[in-house]
């Protein structure tokens, strides 16, 4: 798979505390080795076609959705990391 990160993200990640940055860090890590990894607590957004919710700690989320190339290779693009309602405020 393969990971992008749109510029509100990086922005986003850039104006973390840094200790929220690193929790943040370990959750992408994981993120990146088994989406599916259960103290990720990944789900879909309701009333948002394709936009997954992902846990960084009880308060910080990020967002992402899924895309393909023009290869047909998935991209998980990550979209937004804030405290939990600012983030799915606009995921």
């Amino acid at each position: 798979m393969i990971f992008r990160r749109s510029e509100r993200f990086l922005k986003a990640f850039r104006s973390l505390p840094a200790d929220i940055q690193k929790k943040a860090l370990k959750a992408l890590t994981l993120f990146g080795q088994n989406q599916r990894h259960p103290s990720l607590h990944i789900k879909k957004l309701e009333g948002r076609d394709g936009i997954w919710e992902v846990r960084v700690d009880l308060k910080y989320r990020f967002t992402a959705h899924y895309e393909k190339n023009k290869e047909g290779e998935s991209i998980c693009v990550l979209r937004n990391i804030d405290n939990h309602d600012e983030c799915l405020k606009n995921p």
